[in-house]
């Protein structure tokens, strides 16, 4: 693997497991890698895959920008440290939320570079109001063990949570709220001011034709599903899904469902990959499917 020196300013803290090809997790605003581990046995089965779980600037690890610290500097952030961390090592990328814009604009530098990419109820459009998005809706309460939470880890879990229980909780306090008490709200607070693109990555991935993945939750009161699915005609290998009984925490509310969905991602960048290599020793290209 040709790796060249970090030269971002602000180094990311790393989580490496496994070996084989690369795939880089990217989690979502608020959060740390912490979130994204729960994805790990998808990948882990069958040995063909190294992990690259990252700490965005500001969140779990790694300090955060200085000003501005808007989402256009987390980008550029992004690709410095993809490429001081794998060179020019073909990678797959994974990414949650605003993970799943960055991880867009990531590949939309670097596409040719990239096998595939996931996304777990990604962004569409940062801008709030131009997203098409579901009322709020709970559709299993546990008055019980939110009355047993303390007040702060009872709003925390709340505020997204779909089917409420105790495996859920458990979930949640391990991947999730570890990355919320760790956040620098500094850093978030400038993020919030700017945060937008110059413009969206996706006219830019016309003609990406590796393995995608689209996985959206149906009571997502924060992306939604809709936008989504549009987004996901853009690309002719795609796979989209809508879980029903799901939030915003895909991986938290319907966690089986969004494993066995990696890990038939993973197959396919495995199949593409030797599709790929037997055609350009060829000369041509290799079929879709």
């Amino acid at each position: 693997m040709s790796v060249t020196a970090l030269t971002v300013p602000r180094p990311p803290h790393v989580v490496r497991l496994g070996s084989g090809t690369p795939v880089v997790f990217v989690h979502g605003n608020g959060v740390d890698h912490r979130m994204m581990l729960a994805l790990d046995a998808a990948f882990d089965e069958s040995g063909l895959w190294e992990r690259i779980y990252l700490d965005l600037p500001g969140f779990g690890a790694t300090p955060a920008l200085d000003a501005p610290g808007g989402l256009s500097q987390l980008a550029d952030w992004l690709d410095e440290a993809v490429g001081g961390l794998l060179g020019s090592t073909p990678f797959a990328v994974v990414g949650a939320s605003l993970g799943g814009l960055l991880a867009r604009d990531l590949v939309a530098r670097r596409p040719d570079q990239c096998l595939g990419m996931a996304l777990l109820a990604p962004v569409v459009d940062s801008v709030r109001e131009n997203r098409l998005v579901p009322p709020h809706a709970v559709l299993v309460e546990d008055a019980a063990l939110v009355a047993g939470l303390s007040a702060a880890d009872a709003e925390a879990y709340t505020e997204l949570a779909v089917v409420q229980s105790r495996e859920n909780w458990e979930r949640f306090r391990r991947s999730v709220l570890p990355g919320l008490q760790s956040a620098d709200v500094r850093a978030m607070a400038r993020l919030a001011k700017d945060y937008a693109l110059p413009a969206l990555p996706d006219d830019h991935l016309a003609g990406f034709d590796r393995p995608v993945l689209m996985l959206t939750g149906r009571q997502d009161a924060v992306v939604g599903y809709e936008d989504q699915w549009a987004l996901a005609q853009r690309f002719p290998r795609a796979t989209y899904a809508v879980l029903d009984g799901a939030g915003h925490n895909l991986e938290n509310d319907q966690p089986d469902l969004v494993q066995a969905h990696l890990a038939r991602w993973a197959q396919q960048m495995t199949e593409y990959a030797t599709a790929d290599r037997a055609h350009r020793r060829s000369g041509a290209r290799p079929e879709q499917s």
